[in-house]
């Protein structure tokens, strides 16, 4: 039989209840004779064994919870075993372990109750310094505490911080009894570190952060609508703003376009920022919130993501692509192909929409993108766009040069090139020329707008060349 007992964080901090079934066990096991709690059942001159051998054997903490686990169910097959551990047993892993074989408890003080108290935290988010990780970054919140700090993960802990919260953040470095106040880049530069330290982060006002998470964008965000905020902001409306929404993605793409990390950092936020501010204006009418629109895109991903999160199989990116496509008009209430082409935002640029709407039409069953198809109907639109511009209709000719344009459209996806890009490239190797071109020109005296045909043809090949170059 095996009970866990919970000593509390330090000497003193051990329940009547918890008394009682120590001296009932007829084994005493602890985690670690290190733990300042123990001091209560030397005074009481109550015997117990320490299962630090267990430290050595093991590769990390995951695997001393596990080890510690099994010792005390093995020794508990043939006595009545009751395993002590510090703090409360939801902060030792290997004490929920226990209890979920089925072994009873009786709970005690935490520790993070007690580095609290030290710290003078009310409400606060704790965690154990083992589960510190890139994992846990989202649920790290101010003010913060992280118990179970040691020499060895002080600085992981320390780092991760560092990157949510800044390497000035003011701390707090817990250590048993003692409160030391001391910048985060400092944590891991204490001489000596006790059996129970912690790190103790204090909520920071806003205009003292030097780093931010979504929640202070949004915090900020509602600080600039409010009646007190910004003239400016206070009186945008979606139709107002639209065109940011537009700009601000163009210029994140052109960063990516330049391969500039940090212009794609500030554009991202820029992007991000206007997704914000829409959010938060439906929010004040009553519409949705910002915890719709993140579930709402959670579940997105999650549910067209059958061949991760399901039971769907994919090969390659083409498939997952395919499992993609399924399952978004599945979502979509998408019965026919005409849904999904009916579905391409009308606000997309020109090239980009005719691409999409190709490109399902071709899975309804419309001609399928290839150099043949695209030689054969590029010939039957050019001939009606030349008929069109003899005749002088400009209504008539715009409709024929339409066609005509959705025609190369087809060209490109028979090619497997976007269209979008290739034009885009098209349009920035046509400026270097020119640019190159003007450039000779004036080099010579001459006047760009008075050179004959022979001179425009050789200012060309040399500004051809000279681009390449």
């Amino acid at each position: 039989m095996v009970q866990v007992v919970s000593l509390g964080a330090v000497r003193g901090d051990l329940t009547l209840r918890g008394l009682e079934a120590i001296q009932r066990a007829e084994l005493v096991l602890v985690r670690t004779g290190e733990m300042p709690a123990l001091e209560t059942l030397k005074e009481r001159g109550i015997p117990f064994e320490t299962l630090d051998f267990l430290y050595e054997k093991s590769r990390n903490y995951d695997t001393l919870a596990k080890n510690i686990a099994a010792e005390v169910k093995r020794r508990g097959k043939t006595q009545n075993v009751c395993y002590c551990t510090d703090g409360s047993a939801a902060e030792d892993v290997a004490a929920t372990i226990l209890i979920g074989s089925g072994a009873s408890l009786v709970d005690g003080r935490s520790k993070a109750a007690h580095f609290a108290s030290l710290a003078g935290f009310g409400e606060y988010t704790a965690l154990s310094a083992f589960s510190v990780n890139s994992d846990a970054a989202g649920k790290l919140a101010l003010p913060l505490l992280v118990y179970d700090v040691t020499a060895d993960n002080v600085s992981d802990v320390k780092l991760l911080l560092a990157e949510k919260f800044g390497d000035e953040a003011p701390a707090l470095f817990l250590n048993e009894e003692s409160v030391l106040p001391l910048p985060l880049f400092e944590a891991d530069r204490q001489k000596s570190f006790g059996p129970l330290c912690a790190l103790a982060l204090p909520a920071q006002p806003l205009l003292e952060k030097k780093r931010f998470t979504l929640e202070d964008l949004y915090v900020i965000l509602k600080l600039l609508r409010a009646p007190d905020g910004c003239p400016w902001d206070r009186v945008q409306t979606h139709e107002s703003i639209r065109i940011n929404a537009i700009e601000e993605a163009y210029e994140l793409v052109d960063a990516i376009d330049r391969g500039d990390p940090e212009r794609m950092r500030e554009e991202a936020g820029d992007v991000l920022m206007q997704a914000l501010f829409h959010t938060l204006m439906e929010e004040e009418t009553g519409s949705f919130t910002l915890t719709d629109v993140l579930s709402e895109v959670c579940l997105k991903l999650i549910s067209r993501h059958t061949h991760v999160f399901g039971q769907d199989k994919a090969q390659g990116a083409d498939g997952a692509l395919s499992v993609w496509e399924k399952n978004k008009m599945t979502e979509k209430h998408q019965k026919t192909f005409s849904d999904a082409v009916n579905d391409v935002p009308e606000a997309f640029p020109a090239l980009l929409r005719a691409q999409k709407i190709a490109k399902r039409m071709e899975k309804g069953g419309w001609d399928k993108a290839t150099l043949e198809n695209f030689e054969r109907k590029f010939r039957e639109e050019y001939a009606e766009f030349k008929e069109a511009f003899a005749a002088g209709d400009k209504a008539h000719i715009s409709e024929e040069l339409g066609d005509v344009l959705f025609c190369t459209v087809e060209l490109g996806r028979a090619a497997g090139i976007d269209c979008e890009i290739a034009l885009l490239d098209a349009v920035k190797k046509c400026a270097a020329r020119y640019n190159a071109y003007e450039a000779l020109v004036l080099a010579d005296g001459k006047d760009v707008n008075a050179l004959s045909e022979e001179e425009k043809d050789e200012y060309y090949k040399r500004a051809k060349n000279a681009a390449r170059a």
